[in-house]
């Protein structure tokens, strides 16, 4: 019997947006399997897998249909994607170009994994980075190397400029993403990128202030101030630009530090060491992997508060964004001092949104969770946290909730632009 693989939206669209998948034309309470695969750009493959049981009518629709186990039970109608794993160890998935889509490849196999029978159908399914209409330029202005996506229109546009952690150059995908949403996002690179310093041990925020004031000036960019977006050691740096930086008007910070970590910052000859770390504390999983979660010196005794960010300085305000099961570093510690530190001066209590069972790399909707992979400073593997279905439903909300923020504060009242392809 041959069934009937539909998809809606259609062949295509955004990444971040769900997709139904329905299938039709089987046996009333057949078992079937459906299988997905995808391929990164470095050729490396992604899995998952789910049993179900069709209806009395020979339909299959994820929407109602719960997973009867394989990758994840329950019911997940994006379950196909977001449980998405490498086959090859430690490895995460990226998209470096936004102008080409991820292929999922989705077949109906008739019985249940592990011995399931012929292909039923088959249907493949194309996820984009550019909605119609956004526009990409790379930046190349003084010593500024980013890229800016512009939404569909006149404008002018909100602005935000977008900073990921250490060790991936320049990452436009979540840039890209959120100019779909009516957003003009500069995704910027500090380091390991073309002509940009190598290492993250001395960063100036002068470079930072270069890039956010092209921003500003930009004829498609509605003032007067910026937001900043950033994860990691991205989000420490929006937070050391609000303290020290003018015209920024919003913050959104992803688990990210509130103490210089790794490297030296300076500004105006103001500088903050690097905060110290105690590789006594490390820890090793019955799997062999490094759990960096206590190796931080804490950043409030000490020599170690000269490492804080002064973060009371600051004009913006703020959204902390938390995994309660961060494993890289204490994201709800620092995200909870930055709220005591602002108080204490009389400043606005930031927002925090604290999510269970939510690792370290909190992406868009329905990217795999990444539990472990190499560390670009540590050199080796680490693991980042996270259990796989909260942290699925952490980064659909926290997407939502970043959008919300910045169309709250940066001044423009439309909703959220849905993103079709």
């Amino acid at each position: 019997m041959a069934a009937t693989v539909t998809l809606e939206p259609a062949g295509r669209c955004c990444w971040d947006e769900p997709v139904s998948i329905l299938v039709s034309g089987l046996a009333p309470g057949q078992p079937v399997t459906l299988r997905t695969s995808l391929r990164d750009e470095k050729g490396e493959l992604f899995r998952a897998h789910a049993r179900y049981h069709a209806d009395a009518g020979g339909e299959l629709d994820l929407t109602r249909a719960p997973a009867l186990g394989g990758s994840f039970a329950g019911l997940e109608p994006m379950g196909l994607i977001w449980a998405l794993e490498a086959e090859k160890p430690f490895w995460k998935l990226v998209k470096r170009d936004v102008q080409t889509p991820f292929t999922v490849e989705l077949d109906v196999l008739g019985g249940h994994e592990p011995h399931a029978g012929r292909l039923l159908g088959r249907a493949r399914h194309e996820r984009g980075f550019l909605a119609p209409g956004v526009r990409r330029e790379p930046v190349r202005a003084g010593r500024v190397r980013a890229t800016l996506f512009l939404p569909p229109g006149p404008g002018p546009f909100p602005g935000i400029v977008d900073i990921f952690g250490v060790g991936f150059g320049l990452m436009e995908y979540r840039a890209s993403l959120l100019a779909g949403k009516g957003f003009a996002v500069m995704a910027l690179a500090y380091h390991n990128y073309e002509d940009l310093p190598k290492s993250i041990k001395n960063l100036h925020l002068e470079y930072f202030e270069e890039a956010m004031n092209y921003l500003r000036n930009h004829p498609q960019v509605k003032g007067p101030g910026v937001g900043l977006l950033g994860n990691s050691k991205g989000g420490e740096l929006c937070v050391a630009m609000a303290a020290f930086l003018k015209g920024i008007t919003a913050a959104v910070t992803i688990n990210g530090s509130v103490a210089s970590v790794m490297g030296t910052l300076h500004y105006k000859g103001e500088t903050l060491p690097p905060l110290g770390v105690n590789l006594n504390a490390l820890k090793i999983t019955e799997d062999g992997l490094a759990d960096l979660v206590d190796v931080l010196n804490n950043s409030l005794e000490g020599p170690n508060q000269k490492s804080f960010i002064p973060v009371e300085r600051a004009e913006s305000t703020f959204l902390f964004l938390v995994g309660q099961d961060d494993h890289n570093w204490k994201s709800e510690f620092y995200a909870n001092e930055a709220s005591k530190r602002l108080q204490a001066h009389n400043k606005e209590k930031p927002q925090i949104i604290c999510y269970p069972g939510t690792g370290h790399y909190i992406e868009p909707p329905y990217f795999p969770m990444c539990q472990a992979s190499l560390h670009t400073m540590f050199g080796g593997p680490v693991i980042w946290g996270g259990e796989p279905r909260a942290h699925a439903m952490a980064q659909v909300d926290a997407w939502k909730q970043l959008q919300i923020f910045f169309h709250k504060h940066l001044g423009r009242e439309k909703g959220i632009v849905p993103s079709k392809l």
